[in-house]
């Protein structure tokens, strides 16, 4: 995350590429708050967006249990930053959350049910290697990106 954001001026993380795009302010932002969410409730821990007041730093125009999943694209638009401090420091402070949760995990651990309103009933282990891949594909948007705006 730190190289897609690194550097770049609040226009640049606020840009998108066409009036309906995701910008990545809003890409970073939701991949966080998504394993932010589904980490909390997996480690039985609040989030970190309340517990630190990430909502309040961000300060955003939307329900503080927003996660981005289902935003129009008005919605995205409202997710703004004025640096990129701000969002690598709420990326920063998650990631560390979840490390923490995640050092010497068990085998048997992850195969415990974190979600039964799925069938099947979803596991811890399929919990974080969802959260896993959705990070991995809107860092890997954000950072193409943040290389189209260069080429600009």
């Amino acid at each position: 995350m730190h190289g897609a954001v690194e550097g770049l001026a609040a226009e640049d993380l606020n840009a998108r590429l066409d009036p309906r795009a995701n910008s990545i302010t809003w890409l970073v932002w939701h991949l966080t708050r998504i394993q932010d969410d589904h980490v909390a409730d997996a480690s039985g821990q609040e989030q970190v967006w309340l517990s630190q007041d990430w909502s309040g730093r961000f300060d955003l125009r939307l329900s503080h249990a927003a996660t981005g999943y289902g935003h129009t694209s008005k919605q995205v638009a409202a997710v703004r930053v004025d640096s990129p401090e701000l969002l690598l420091g709420y990326y920063d402070a998650v990631h560390e959350q979840t490390l923490a949760f995640v050092t010497g995990l068990s085998d048997k651990a992850l195969n415990r049910i974190v979600d039964e309103s799925w069938s099947p009933p979803v596991t811890l282990g399929v919990r974080l290697v969802s959260v896993i891949a959705d990070d991995l594909q809107h860092a890997g948007q954000a950072a193409f990106i943040r290389g189209a705006l260069k080429r600009r």
